[in-house]
């Protein structure tokens, strides 16, 4: 259920960060408002949290006792070069074949990191009912958004740096509940993903004002939900570092992506953009991807 629910929280990050790249007309710059302020929430928080500093306090003491590798403590570079690749690659060829490549890239890459153990909750084999259970799920995103794909955005570079993008966010979602299995705060897991991407956001920002040449642009007055992006992440994060722990990445992906597709059900429905409406592709889609969910057998649901 909560993973279902954190699907849906990345449609809704997704549609408040769209327009204020939309609005602002720099999208690395609206990326890093997003993680920005996210940061600035959670840091905010922390100081009267004793949760977020006891976990601090036990990941600093599994640093130091070498029981868990410095490197894997910047998984949030891989989120924000996720959001980096994102903003460059959607335009080039479009929102639709953005989702499908990236979702591939997301279901083969958490095969990897299940077998090889990466988020700390066990191995997990790469069976034929796992990879049916993948290969469905993509197939459920390209019937979803079938009705919105344009053959002249076609672009293998785009393509492949999208797939990329989403075994980026495979390997940080693994990575992030090894984290969380040695700070034991998930919001602690949360504060170090935003610290070290919106840190990478702030490089990546000037190294294309110096190469470029482009001026920052001022943040929009509004509307007031443009700049929830960043507080939607600070929770999705805390949520997916506690939830692969116990699910499994590829287990997370399905139910996650089934709750990303009806929040955008919803999105459509109540708030459409660019003339986008609800299509039996999309519902078609959404039925397809629980599908995908049962071939898994991986439901908790239906296991009772």
């Amino acid at each position: 259920m909560l993973a279902t629910i954190s699907g849906v929280m990345i449609a809704l990050q997704s549609r408040a960060n769209g327009e204020l790249s939309h609005l602002l007309g720099n999208s690395i710059e609206a990326a890093l408002v997003s993680f920005g302020s996210g940061l600035i929430v959670i840091s905010v928080i922390a100081p009267f949290n004793s949760s977020i500093k006891r976990g601090a306090r036990n990941l600093r003491s599994a640093v130091a006792a070498k029981q868990i590798p410095r490197w894997r403590l910047f998984a949030g570079v891989l989120g924000g070069s996720f959001v980096a690749l994102q903003t460059q690659v959607v335009p080039l060829i479009g929102v639709a074949l953005y989702s499908v490549a990236s979702i591939a890239g997301q279901t083969a890459m958490s095969l990897v990191v299940d077998r090889i153990g990466l988020t700390g909750g066990g191995k997990k084999l790469i069976s034929r009912r796992r990879v049916a259970a993948a290969l469905i799920t993509v197939l459920a995103v390209l019937l979803s958004v079938l009705d919105r794909i344009s053959v002249a955005s076609f672009s293998v570079v785009a393509l492949f740096l999208a797939v990329i993008a989403g075994m980026l966010v495979g390997v940080q979602r693994a990575l992030n509940g090894q984290i969380n299995e040695y700070s034991r705060a998930s919001f602690t897991t949360s504060l170090l993903n935003f610290i070290m991407g919106t840190s990478m956001l702030v490089i990546l920002l000037f190294a294309l004002l110096l190469i470029k040449g482009n001026a920052i642009v001022s943040l929009p007055s509004g509307p007031w939900w443009i700049y929830t992006g960043g507080t939607v992440g600070v929770i999705y994060i805390a949520f997916t570092s506690t939830i692969v722990q116990h699910l499994g990445v590829l287990t997370f992906t399905l139910f996650s992506v089934g709750g990303t597709l009806v929040g955008s059900l919803a999105i459509d429905f109540f708030s459409p953009t660019n003339g986008n409406q609800v299509t039996w592709y999309l519902v078609s889609g959404i039925a397809m991807t629980y599908v995908g969910v049962l071939a898994g057998g991986q439901s908790r649901l239906f296991k009772r």
